[in-house]
């Protein structure tokens, strides 16, 4: 066995010295070879470790395209192995993930194939949980929200903080009577894959920020009830209902949303990318159903990741691309 071992450890540095000699696409296109023969005789083992190895060998020589090309070759030899989502597997695929430049073309690709193989032959049909944190925190660290929200939403425990941090940043470009709408970006999308808990993070982390950015200007008024102790906004009232739709999802009924909708009703009309979501939501948790659709949590979540719709004060909502696929509520609470 140790002698299959150093065979492939051979092969690995002899192509590693390609690379170090500069020959990037010779070591690229004979990698592929290698690998190819290992994979046809099945020995898995021997043609991911080649793969991983000389890739991030490719990576780390600011050959994105040539390193990006056989990292998208390691997903697919997990493929036809078979190779469920572990420990392992997914630290070779997220230690490659690290080494792309974030203008390189081929990271992209390599994530979709990514989460598209966790999904496949993991148990989650939207994808691993940890590799959507980790893409989504990447693309929040980049500063790239459209992107870094479809995969934080899918993400893990951990997620939730991330991207309403990324929210509070964004919106802090942003008039302060939009606030609402950015932590809507977070809260709702949790609610519509039956994260509760993540939405209450979300609202929570976002508001704490809210809070420590204005202290005194913002007119916030606590007030406590025997069931609940809230934090009112009188500036801006469509986070007072965010705060409210979370408490009633937990708490209360068809009255309490009832309530909630006739009080807001106003509001909520100028806000018509919410309003296809909060359908969704009156449905899922307080049984209010709406007109059948063919698909209508995709024809939803398109209506919430996309349009420009604007608040009262005529601030403009960003658009954002669809999720590829829909997400799945198992382990996400």
């Amino acid at each position: 066995m140790s002698g299959k071992g150093d065979k492939i450890e051979k092969i690995i540095s002899r192509l590693q010295a390609r690379i170090g000699e500069g020959q990037f696409y010779e070591a690229q296109q004979q990698t592929r070879v290698v690998a190819a023969r290992y994979t046809k005789a099945s020995n898995w083992e021997a043609a991911i470790d080649i793969l991983y190895n000389v890739a991030q060998s490719l990576l780390k020589a600011g050959q994105g395209g040539s390193g990006g090309d056989l990292c998208v070759l390691l997903v697919d030899t997990y493929k036809q192995a078979e190779l469920k989502p572990d420990p392992a597997s997914k630290n070779k695929l997220l230690t490659c993930l690290r080494l792309f430049d974030s203008e390189e073309p081929t990271r992209r690709k390599y994530i979709g194939e990514m989460i598209s193989w966790s999904s496949k032959y993991g148990e989650y049909p939207a994808g691993d949980p940890e590799l959507h944190h980790v893409v989504g925190s990447l693309y929040a660290e980049e500063h790239e929200p459209y992107d870094a929200e479809k995969h934080l939403i899918l993400g893990t425990k951990d997620s939730a903080e991330v991207l309403a941090r990324l929210e509070y940043e964004w919106f802090k470009q942003d008039e302060a009577h939009t606030a609402a709408l950015y932590a809507g970006r977070a809260v709702l999308p949790y609610l519509l894959t039956g994260n509760v808990r993540a939405a209450n993070t979300c609202y929570r982390t976002f508001t704490s920020a809210l809070n420590q950015d204005n202290q005194g200007q913002l007119g916030i008024q606590d007030v406590s009830s025997s069931t609940a102790d809230i934090r009112v906004y009188p500036s801006i009232p469509l986070l007072n209902f965010l705060g409210l739709l979370l408490l009633a999802v937990q708490r209360g009924g068809g009255d309490v949303h009832k309530q909630l909708f006739t009080k807001y009703g106003t509001l909520l009309g100028e806000v018509e990318a919410w309003q296809e979501p909060l359908e969704m939501i009156a449905e899922m948790y307080f049984g209010i159903q709406r007109p059948r659709q063919s698909n209508p949590l995709m024809d939803m979540m398109s209506g919430f990741f996309g349009g420009g719709a604007s608040s009262g004060g005529g601030a403009k909502r960003p658009a954002v691309k669809a999720p590829t696929s829909m997400p799945a509520a198992e382990g996400l609470d």
